[in-house]
């Protein structure tokens, strides 16, 4: 009798073990279970997509704006994508300086698929869903291989204290009217850095307005504006940086369309 209570004590406590055993098994899986579930939807969440239509694709998707004293960016029918709150903001484009940087994760910073802003006298990248990715800090700069710089095949000429162009390479002779590919009529002449060399676009004055020409003295954009900048917009994003009233700046592209 006592070997069978034994017996059955031993077995009492096996059975014992084994279920207190499955419970903690089934348990672990359980949480485990849910701990992958988690992770997998925050693996699928993809950021929404933007609002950048394509109207004129010689122009940036996002166009820096300004509105009252800060810059955003808009898109290409005028929309604010990112909000305006920078003291400065650029078009979208490479920065050699973080392309070539020292540090290999901050290279990719340097892409066209980000921007350079500055906000309270820091200044950042930030992608296109206004983002900021990235602040600067010098020890990150490395050093812009320049590419060879294009010769430029026209130049501005003044003749009795007017503005012309000419062809650096055939020009001779200034008494000679036909050596002029625009001849001395403008008060001010400008040739607007770009890639294109055969037909640059040519910031000009005229009756005291501003406006765009180019080597065929075609005008581009009207004389209408009381200032154009001679700075690097043209080559950057095909577009112009006016004002008409000399403190309101804002861009136009080639067919003059404001945004």
């Amino acid at each position: 009798m006592m070997n069978m209570r034994n017996v059955l004590s031993v077995l009492f406590v096996f059975i014992s073990i084994s279920v207190f055993s499955q419970a903690k098994s089934v348990k672990k899986i359980s949480v485990k279970n849910v701990s992958k579930t988690n992770v997998r939807k925050k693996a699928s969440a993809a950021k929404p997509d933007l609002d950048l239509p394509v109207i004129n694709k010689d122009l940036p998707v996002l166009i820096p704006k300004k509105e009252g004293d800060k810059f955003g960016y808009v898109n290409q029918n005028g929309k604010f994508i990112i909000h305006p709150e920078y003291h400065i903001a650029v078009f979208f484009y490479e920065d050699c300086n973080l392309l070539n940087s020292p540090n290999e994760k901050i290279r990719k910073f340097g892409t066209s698929d980000y921007a350079t802003v500055e906000k309270d006298m820091i200044s950042y990248r930030i992608d296109k869903y206004g983002k900021r990715v990235y602040q600067f800090k010098d020890s990150d700069f490395g050093q812009c291989k320049f590419e060879e710089y294009k010769q430029q095949r026209f130049q501005a000429y003044i003749l009795n204290g007017f503005y012309g162009i000419i062809e650096k390479a055939t020009f001779v002779n200034a008494a000679d009217y036909r050596q002029y590919q625009i001849y001395p009529q403008y008060q001010y002449l400008y040739i607007m850095e770009g890639d294109d060399v055969e037909n640059p676009m040519i910031v000009a004055s005229h009756n005291d307005k501003f406006g765009v020409i180019d080597v065929n003295n075609k005008v581009v954009v009207p004389f209408e504006y009381s200032n154009i900048k001679r700075n690097f917009s043209w080559k950057l994003g095909k577009m112009f940086e006016v004002t008409k009233d000399g403190k309101n700046y804002y861009y136009i592209d080639a067919n003059n369309k404001t945004y």
